[in-house]
């Protein structure tokens, strides 16, 4: 079994009870990338991560958070963002509020909590329940699917 596959069969969507998964890979291809985010992985980097970054993604991921590498980030942004998508995502039903929208945008640009708490001159604790009531809100299981609403609904670009 590959690490797709084992990632799919602790992490999945079918999982009653997943367990939070980072990939740690030498492959830096967008379909291992792609595959790995899909079968339920809450972080992705490359095996020359530095250590506080690998800290960062297990932190991350335990947390109900993801993180990818920052320049894998910014490559399937500029794909995603390339891709016309006719079939728009759906509104929440409660609709954001303007905070949430502050949060949202940052999330979007990869901040972590800290920075988003820097930037929005707000705690890290209030971040992380913004980010929580955003993932609630947007059906959401992790940051990675909320930066993707954040794109197919035109909220950032």
């Amino acid at each position: 079994m590959d690490g797709i596959e084992a990632t799919r069969a602790l992490a999945g969507s079918e999982v009653d009870d997943p367990i939070p998964v980072v990939i740690i890979t030498t492959f830096d291809r967008d379909e291992y990338v792609f595959g790995a985010l899909k079968a339920g992985a809450r972080g992705f980097l490359l095996k020359d991560a530095d250590q506080d970054l690998l800290a960062q993604a297990v932190h991350a991921a335990s947390s109900g958070d993801a993180l990818v590498a920052p320049n894998i980030t910014a490559r399937l942004l500029q794909t995603f963002a390339s891709i016309d998508r006719p079939i728009a995502p759906p509104q929440p039903i409660d609709p954001l509020t303007e905070r949430e929208e502050e949060v949202l945008a940052e999330v979007a640009r990869g901040r972590t909590n800290a920075e988003i708490a820097d930037e929005l001159f707000i705690s890290q604790s209030t971040v992380k329940t913004h980010v929580a009531r955003l993932m609630t809100k947007l059906q959401a299981r992790n940051r990675v699917e909320i930066v993707i609403w954040a794109y197919e609904t035109g909220r950032v670009r």
